[in-house]
C-alpha cells in the first residue's frame, strides 16, 4: 500500500512499525496455557481501556487482590498443578501495574463491590484481614472509586446480571473511539458484549447499582468495621 500511494520513506518505515506492534503478543502471552484464549481478548481491553467499571457479586477482583487472596482462590481448584497455580497468580499481580501506570495513563477504575464479598473469608482470617487493609490503599489512589453495595438494599438488579466488567475506550489518534464493551465471566468462557443496545442495558444496570450503594467515605467505614472484625475473630 506505501508503494502504491508512494509513501515517502520515513513514514513507510513509521507505518510497518505501528501493523508490526498491532501484532505484537502482550506481556501476559508470556505465561502460556495458565491463561485461558477468552481471557487473554479481556486482558488485552482491560490494558487499553481508560474507563472501568465493575460490579463483583462473589468475589474481589483481581486488580485489587492480594498475593495470599489471589493464592486462596486458586486452592480451591484441583485440576490446576502448583505451577499453574503460580503463574496464575503471578498474571494477576502483573495486571495490578495498570493502576499505577503512567504513560499511558491510568484508566479510570469504579469498582462497585457486593457487601457480601467482604463478609466471606477467603483463605483464613488474616489472609482476609490483610485483603481488606489492601482494599482500604487501594481505594485512596486518585483514578480509583470503591463502593460497597450493602445486603440490606435486598434483591437488586446486580444479583440478576451477576459480575461484570464495563469498558470505554479512549479516542486516541481515531476519528472515534472503539465502541465500548462489556465482560461477562463464565466457568469456561465469557461473553464480550459491543452492540449499543447491549452497553445501553448494562448502562441502566450500573445506573441502578450505583443509586443504591454507600458513598465511598461510607465504604471505607464499612470495610474498616469488617477487617477489624475478621482480625479479631
Amino acid at each position: 500500500m506505501c508503494e502504491l500511494y508512494r509513501a515517502k520513506n520515513e513514514l513507510t518505515r513509521a507505518l510497518i512499525a505501528l501493523a508490526g506492534e498491532t501484532r505484537a503478543k502482550g506481556w501476559w502471552h508470556a505465561y502460556g496455557d495458565a491463561i485461558p484464549d477468552w481471557f487473554e481478548l479481556y486482558v488485552g481491553l482491560e490494558s487499553a481501556a481508560s474507563h472501568i467499571r465493575r460490579y463483583d457479586e462473589a468475589l474481589i477482583l483481581g486488580l485489587f487482590q492480594t498475593r495470599g487472596y489471589a493464592l486462596a482462590v486458586y486452592q480451591h481448584r484441583e485440576e490446576v498443578t502448583e505451577d499453574e497455580r503460580e503463574r496464575l497468580v503471578q498474571v494477576r499481580l502483573q495486571r495490578q501495574f495498570l493502576l499505577t501506570r503512567r504513560l499511558p495513563v491510568a484508566p479510570r477504575l469504579e469498582a462497585v463491590i457486593s457487601e457480601a464479598t467482604l463478609l466471606r473469608i477467603v483463605g483464613d482470617r488474616p489472609t482476609m484481614a490483610a485483603q481488606l487493609r489492601h482494599l482500604l490503599d487501594v481505594g485512596e489512589r486518585d483514578r480509583v472509586g470503591i463502593r460497597v453495595l450493602p445486603l440490606s438494599v435486598g434483591l437488586h438488579r446486580g444479583v440478576e446480571a451477576g459480575t461484570f466488567v464495563m469498558l470505554e475506550f479512549p479516542l486516541g489518534n481515531r476519528a472515534t473511539p472503539d465502541p465500548p464493551v462489556v465482560y461477562s465471566e463464565s466457568w469456561t468462557g465469557a461473553l464480550y458484549l459491543d452492540r449499543p443496545d447491549e452497553f445501553a442495558a448494562y448502562e441502566k444496570v450500573w445506573s441502578s447499582l450505583d443509586q443504591l450503594a454507600l458513598d465511598e467515605g461510607q465504604s471505607r467505614n464499612l470495610i474498616n468495621k469488617i477487617a477489624t472484625e475478621v482480625h479479631h475473630g
